[in-house]
């Protein structure tokens, strides 16, 4: 249920989700080179229920792929991995520019830490040293 309504131009949405990527620390971000990270504006019906979510679920963001630590060498993806970020359920969630934005920058490293197979702990170091 959204909780928010607060509004970002395109070009500025895309701006903060770049900028935040470029916080990543350079030894990971020069993995990132295979990886398509999007911008839509919401997940589809087809990919709510492939998550086993609900359609009224909010969802910021996913990585689709096979992480860098399940990876064999022998047996490379055969396509990009990618990372959708999702604008309206990110807008619809915050009441803020501020909480929007950190909640832009918290989704992009969740879903580049699960590109990298990082857990919890792993990911929250992540966060803070890109925030």
């Amino acid at each position: 249920m959204p909780r928010g309504r607060y509004r970002m131009g395109e070009a500025d949405f895309a701006r903060v989700v770049n900028q935040a990527i470029a916080r990543i620390p350079a030894e990971l971000r020069a993995c990132l080179d295979n990886i398509v990270i999007t911008v839509q504006d919401r997940p589809s019906a087809d990919l709510l229920a492939d998550l086993g979510l609900e359609p009224d679920e909010p969802l910021f963001g996913v990585y689709l792929g096979v992480p860098l630590t399940e990876r064999s060498a022998m047996a490379p993806p055969l396509y990009p991995d990618t990372i959708h970020i999702f604008k309206e359920e990110l807008e619809d969630w915050c009441v803020s520019r501020e909480e929007l934005l950190e909640e832009i920058e918290s989704t992009v490293v969740h879903e580049i830490a699960d590109l990298f197979g990082f857990t919890d702990e792993r990911s929250r170091e992540l966060f803070e040293m890109v925030m």
